[in-house]
């Protein structure tokens, strides 16, 4: 698929997405080379108790990885830390981890929940449609065990400081549709045993707004109109959204945006590790956060729910440092200890 930098003018664009993405009718691709107004500058670029740099993961896909870890903690203190495994929102079409909403988020998280924080990227929409988002975390995750494994693994910048036995994989809207199915590949593999035990240990998966999709409409999609506080989204980009990521040709019922579609692969089987699922109020989003949410519990998975009743989808990117996200990421803290704690009690009569 063609791909051109932004042009003032053109008169036969078939799809847009706040002018950031833009396809003409001829098939080419025109992104913007200007960052988003929802990314200002203003945004802090670095945090006083946070180290971070940058890594390529796939050098042939040229993906990158923002890593961050609390300065003065970790190895300086004797002990390692959690690892939150984060994977962005933009509906598979936009956003990047080097953008400084996502970015800014991602400091404080780290800084605030005691952990390192692994931002990687991923191919988008509509160049690489999907399933190519989703085969490009699980080589993230490839690539993170090989880390846990190396001797040479980035100067030991992360090593020294990453617990790769609590790890959790995060992800915000349709950052969080990837960890859903993360979780299904994981919980569904066969076990591994003796020398193919996985030095990796995932300990539970963190669902912010995660961006499901379907045909039949939601009640909070039928009552778009009540949710003007709303300021990105609205059933007109959703379906967007999901025109450019999907696979040509499919409906929203495709099993990557609903996963309860008739198509989707059963659930009752696959096992899970604890899993945070986190919705807001005034979301389109919020009916389907819940119904999942509310399914995963029907078949006795280990799923809490958490609402904002008051926010919009993603108010943690739109203001990193709201008291709301503040509260957001000390939810987050209390998991990561309750699950790891949980899983490590032994089993009492």
């Amino acid at each position: 698929m063609p791909v051109a930098v932004a042009a003032s003018g053109d008169t036969n664009v078939v799809e847009d997405l706040y002018g950031i993405l833009r396809v003409l009718s001829d098939g080419t691709v025109v992104r913007s080379p200007d960052p988003p107004e929802f990314c200002p500058i203003t945004f802090p670029c670095d945090h006083p108790s946070v180290q971070w740099k940058e890594a390529v993961y796939d050098k042939g896909k040229n993906l990158r990885v923002r890593m961050y870890k609390p300065s003065g903690g970790g190895e300086q203190a004797g002990r390692k830390l959690p690892v939150l495994v984060h994977f962005h929102g933009g509906g598979f079409c936009l956003g990047s981890c080097t953008w400084g909403n996502f970015h800014s988020f991602c400091l404080r998280l780290a800084a605030e929940a005691g952990a390192v924080v692994l931002s990687a990227g991923y191919r988008l929409a509509p160049e690489h449609r999907l399933p190519a988002a989703l085969d490009d975390a699980t080589g993230f995750l490839e690539w993170l065990r090989e880390q846990s494994v190396s001797t040479e693994a980035e100067d030991g910048w992360l090593t020294e400081a990453a617990d790769f036995g609590r790890v959790f994989i995060t992800g915000d809207s349709a950052g969080g549709t990837l960890a859903h199915h993360l979780a299904v590949r994981a919980g569904s593999a066969t076990p591994k045993h003796g020398d193919d035990v996985d030095s990796v240990t995932i300990k539970g998966y963190i669902l912010l707004m995660p961006f499901f999709g379907g045909v039949d409409r939601t009640r909070s999609e039928a009552l778009e109109f009540l949710l003007a506080e709303e300021p990105f989204l609205n059933l007109a980009v959703l379906d967007r959204f999901w025109r450019l990521s999907l696979p040509e040709g499919s409906s929203r019922d495709h099993p990557i945006a609903n996963p309860f579609g008739a198509d989707s692969p059963g659930l009752g089987s696959v096992e899970f590790p604890p899993v945070l699922v986190v919705s807001s109020g005034t979301d389109l989003l919020h009916d389907r956060t819940v119904d999942y949410a509310e399914r995963l519990a029907g078949m006795g998975k280990p799923v809490k729910v958490v609402d904002f009743p008051n926010d919009p989808h993603g108010f943690f990117t739109q203001d990193p440092w709201s008291e709301t996200t503040g509260e957001l990421i000390r939810l987050v803290s209390v998991f990561v200890v309750d699950s790891c704690v949980s899983v490590a009690a032994p089993k009492t009569a």
